[in-house]
Parts: C-alpha cells; structure tokens; sequence
C-alpha cells in the first residue's frame, strides 16, 4: 500500500509554527533596516563665522563648502557621488575642500581609501588631511558626510547632509539647497539631516560589517 506523501503544512503543524517565526523575523529585519537607513546621525555644531585660526584656505571671493569624512565610513560613499554631481553645476562658484579625519595614532595611508581617490577625482573638490581631527573639531562635526557651506563673507550659510539616507544616492533636499544658494536662488533649506559614521576622537567609527551606527 503506498503511504500517503508527508505535507509539513497538514501533519506538522510545527511548520506552520516555523514558517510564521521565519516571516516574522524577516519582517522584523526589514523593519529594522529600514529605521538603519532613515536614522540621521549627530548634526554638526559649527561656528557661525568662518573661525579664523581654522587652517583651511576659504575662497577669496566666492563661497566655501566643507565636506568632512571619515576614510572608512561606507555610509560616505553616496555623499561623494552627490558632491560630484552638485559640482558639475556650481564649481565656478565655490572653493570646496573634503576634509578627512586623521587620528594621530595611525599610519598616513590609512586615509587614502576609495573615498579619498573618489575626491581626487571629482573637479573642483580638494582633498586634505585632518591630523588629530582638528578642523573636524573646530567646526563641531560629529558625522561622517556632514557639509557645511560659508558665503563669501565667512558667514555660514547652510549646514546638513547631501543624501536622503544612509548610503542613499538621488534627489535630496541638501543638494538642492546647495546648488540654490550658489547660483543665486532662494533654498527651502539651510538646515538638512546628514547620515553617516560617527566621528569620534580616536578616529574609530561604529560601522560593523558596512552598517554605521551612531
């Protein structure tokens, strides 16, 4: 006599038990991703004026962007494709400096990552050393991607993030704000979450396996 076929979902309600635990889970998983990717990290306490002992060059006429990164933050990596292409329209415009933290107690080239080559590349953008994070320090940064912008007068004009989550590349209210102030146009923001790694003062971050924490 041939034994009936085994069906997990009718003799095992166990399976059902499972399978309701594994979609949960996943769920759960998603859930939690998603609040990772939408949760902005510690907004910057920069000055109001250009501080004078800073030792960046601002722009003689014109204004200057800053954009502060830590070498190892993969959040980072779609704040630099945002900034090559906010460049391609308001180069002209700004003097713009990427400035990467450098703790005191690491090698030189543990700052030259993709990140650093990534802003070589882009026109207009110098890249420089922050050695014992001093200017990260000096303009109150405390994450990874955070940007700040200082019209010709040295006055600040616009502080925040230029991607609408972590790791996120497309349209974002920081970008537009951005290209507006330096071609002439009135912005809908001069304040923008930025999301990325924690800078901290001994240069480690809290990314774990590609996910930053704050």
């Amino acid at each position: 006599m041939q034994r009936p076929a085994f069906d997990i979902w009718t003799t095992r309600p166990v399976g059902w038990i499972a399978v309701t635990l594994w979609a949960a889970a996943v769920g759960s998983g998603f859930v939690l991703l998603t609040s990772y990717q939408n949760a902005p990290g510690t907004p910057a306490q920069p000055p109001a004026d250009w501080p004078a002992e800073s030792r960046i060059e601002p722009a003689d006429q014109g204004a200057t962007l800053l954009v502060f990164v830590h070498p190892h933050c993969p959040c980072t990596d779609a704040t630099m494709e945002e900034l090559a292409r906010l460049m391609r329209h308001v180069r002209d415009t700004v003097r713009a400096h990427a400035v990467f933290l450098r703790p005191e107690q690491v090698e030189p080239g543990w700052v030259t990552t993709s990140l650093w080559r990534r802003a070589e590349s882009v026109t207009g953008v110098h890249p420089r050393r922050d050695p014992g994070g001093r200017e990260t320090d000096r303009f109150g940064v405390k994450t990874s991607g955070q940007v700040l912008l200082y019209g010709p007068e040295g006055a600040l004009q616009f502080q925040g993030g230029i991607t609408a989550g972590r790791g996120h590349e497309g349209d974002n209210a920081g970008r537009a704000a951005l290209q507006a102030l330096l071609t002439g146009a009135r912005p809908a923001d001069t304040e923008t979450f930025v999301f990325g790694c924690s800078m901290h003062e001994d240069g480690t971050t809290g990314c774990i396996g590609g996910m930053c924490l704050r």
